[in-house]
């Protein structure tokens, strides 16, 4: 189980309006890796929540930037006025819009310098910078950001470096920064090994079984945990090649009787299904949300589906991804859990029901990894990290 005993303890500095991707992924993937992350935002205590946007690039609309909306209501563990910043091994700046006012605020500034005078590790994407910069903290350091961020960080007496793409980190010394949310296998990848930790048996190439709106966290934050790992991961869709958009929803309970659904990302696809090689891949990853319910009924994934665990191979599903298990027929005999509303495709599809309680608990029954919900990824990743043999040591 992740984070049983936490081997390093990370703070993460959450505001309203962060980005959504740039908080959960780092969040959810270090606890995956054992390591414990304490999330504060000023003025608010834990069990509060902070409200993230999605923003995503506006090149999909023709636009000249990103376009933002809604995201999650993150709900914060710790509070602020009673962290002691000296009890931690490093810091986590997610970007979005709530580093604007974070940047004035001089609790936030003062947190900032503790750590930079300490050395400890600070790990800042996006706009994360501008608290970097507020705080003094990146005259003469390596620097990478969006474009637009490059001015601000020259002038506060950065090294700026150019990103390539919108995938590149940089480290120097105990500061890593990244680009933006598609950095993260590398941003993660850079802070783990700044934390002192050590990956092996990463050597993995892992399939995800992708579809319009699955569920934007369950698909994106195995993925990008996977990848900062070192695995080869790719993510395919029938009737879609390399490249092209799956569509992501967000789901989440916000006081009624079920869970609301909103636009999340668009996910970029890896590969193309088409003349796919399923052998040549160690695991099998199975998002949920609604696109399980028609890639449930296409033969082909079925068929994919089946050739992974009659292969005995890992197999890990989370949500209602346990549809797709149910129509493959490959249930039968097995132990599973999935979102509640799913038990009756998982007990008709002739399994034993193991209740998800609480909501994030997980199941693994021999070769199957089994979720209910987006709360529950790092046990989800951190048991298909055991079935396929990847650790990471301090």
């Amino acid at each position: 189980m992740a984070n049983c005993n936490p081997q390093k303890k990370v703070l993460l500095l959450c505001g309203d309006f962060m980005e959504d991707y740039e908080t959960m992924v780092p969040f959810q993937a270090l606890q995956a890796y054992g390591i414990a992350v304490d999330t504060i935002c000023p003025g608010k205590k834990a069990g509060d929540c902070c409200r993230t946007v999605i923003q995503d690039s506006g090149a999909y609309h023709g636009y000249k930037t990103y376009t933002e909306k809604l995201g999650h209501n993150f709900s914060l563990n710790a509070s602020f006025e009673e962290v002691d910043f000296s009890k931690y091994d490093g810091l986590l700046l997610p970007g979005g819009r709530a580093p604007e006012y974070l940047a004035m605020n001089e609790s936030v500034l003062d947190c900032v310098r503790k750590f930079s005078e300490s050395g400890k590790p600070i790990g800042s994407i996006c706009h994360g910078h501008l608290i970097l910069a507020a705080a003094g903290s990146v005259r003469g350091r390596k620097c990478t950001a969006l474009h637009g961020l490059g001015p601000v960080l020259v002038d506060a007496g950065a090294h700026w470096i150019e990103p390539e793409t919108r995938m590149d980190s940089v480290a120097d010394g105990n500061l890593i920064t990244g680009v933006m949310y598609r950095a993260h296998p590398a941003y993660i990848q850079l802070f783990v090994k700044a934390l002192g930790g050590k990956v092996t048996g990463s050597d993995k190439r892992i399939l995800f079984l992708c579809g319009d709106f699955m569920e934007d966290y369950e698909v994106t934050v195995p993925f990008q945990s996977l990848q900062a790992l070192g695995c080869h991961v790719d993510a395919v869709s029938p009737e879609k090649k390399t490249g092209d958009i799956c569509p992501t929803a967000v789901h989440e309970f916000e006081g009624d009787q079920t869970y609301s659904e909103k636009p999340g990302h668009n996910f970029v696809l890896t590969a193309s299904y088409e003349g796919l090689d399923a052998s040549s891949y160690d695991a099998l990853v199975i998002p949920g949300g609604r696109a399980a319910e028609y890639l449930a009924l296409d033969e082909t994934v079925v068929a994919l589906v089946k050739e992974f665990m009659r292969s005995t191979k890992p197999v890990a599903s989370i949500g209602h991804g346990q549809q797709i298990l149910a129509a493959a027929g490959v249930l039968k005999g097995r132990k599973c859990t999935a979102y509640p509303t799913v038990k009756l495709n998982v007990v008709l599809g002739g399994a034993t029901w193991l209740e998800p309680d609480p909501i994030d608990r997980c199941y693994t029954d021999e070769n199957l990894v089994t979720g209910a919900a987006w709360p529950g990824h790092p046990q989800f990743v951190s048991q298909l990290m055991a079935l396929l043999g990847i650790q990471v040591s301090f």
